[in-house]
C-alpha cells in the first residue's frame, strides 16, 4: 500500500506456485494492516495466464466490495516510473515470455519475439524487465549502443504512482483485464463445447 509516494504496508510471495490461493489473505492482511485504500492499481502485464488473472481478480474484488475505482498498470509503465533519467535513452522494457519468447514494450508498442530476433533499436535505448540482461547482451552483440538497467520487476510503489495519475485523468484509460500478447495455449476442443447440462 502507497500513500503519498511513500509504500506503508508491504508484502512479497516467495514464489509465483500456488499463487491464486496466496493473493486473497496476503491483500487482506494489507488492508488489516493499512486500512482500506482510496484507489486499487493492478498490473495488467504482459505476464503469465494465471498469475494476471488471480492478480487482477483480486483487485476487481476489493475494488467491488470497498466501492472504490481499480486501474490497470503496465509492466512498462511502472518500470518506466522506476527510471525517469536514462539520459535520452528509449527505454525497452523485455520479460521472458515463458514459450522461448521475449515480451517487448518499445513505447507503447508490444510485441512477442525470439531473441534472435529483436528489431534494431536505430538508437540509444536503455533496457529493463527481467530478460533484460538476455536481450542487452543480444543487442550490444549487434553493436546497439545500450543501457543495462537494475530494474527487473514493478514495485508497488511505481504501480501506485502511475495508477494515481490514470485515475486523474494524466494518463489514458486502461481497465483491470489481462494484457495478453500470445494466444492462450488452452483450446477449444475440435468438435466444439459440449452442450449444457440438463
Amino acid at each position: 500500500m502507497v500513500a503519498d509516494g511513500t509504500v506503508v504496508a508491504e508484502a512479497k510471495l516467495a514464489a509465483e506456485r500456488g499463487l491464486p490461493a496466496e493473493i486473497p489473505p496476503m491483500v487482506a492482511a494489507l488492508i488489516a494492516e493499512g486500512g482500506v485504500p482510496d484507489l486499487v492499481a493492478v498490473v495488467v502485464g504482459p505476464g503469465s495466464f494465471t498469475g494476471l488473472r488471480a492478480g487482477i481478480s483480486v483487485a476487481q474484488g476489493v475494488g467491488l466490495g470497498a466501492g472504490i475505482e481499480v486501474v490497470g498498470v503496465t509492466v512498462a509503465e511502472a518500470l518506466a516510473d522506476a527510471l525517469p533519467h536514462l539520459g535520452g535513452r528509449a527505454l525497452w522494457v523485455a520479460n521472458d515470455s515463458r514459450r522461448g519468447r521475449i515480451f517487448l514494450d518499445r513505447d507503447g508498442v508490444l510485441e512477442s519475439v525470439a531473441l534472435s530476433a529483436l528489431p534494431a533499436p536505430g538508437q540509444r535505448v536503455a533496457v529493463a524487465g527481467d530478460a533484460a540482461i538476455e536481450v542487452a547482451a543480444s543487442l550490444a552483440a549487434r553493436g546497439a549502443d545500450v543501457m543495462l538497467t537494475s530494474a527487473k520487476r514493478p514495485t508497488p510503489r511505481h504501480v501506485a504512482m502511475v495508477g494515481q495519475r490514470r485515475a486523474e485523468g494524466a494518463l489514458p484509460a486502461l481497465p483491470p483485464v489481462p494484457l495478453y500478447v500470445d494466444a492462450p495455449e488452452a483450446k477449444l476442443p475440435a468438435g466444439g463445447l459440449r452442450p449444457a447440462p440438463i
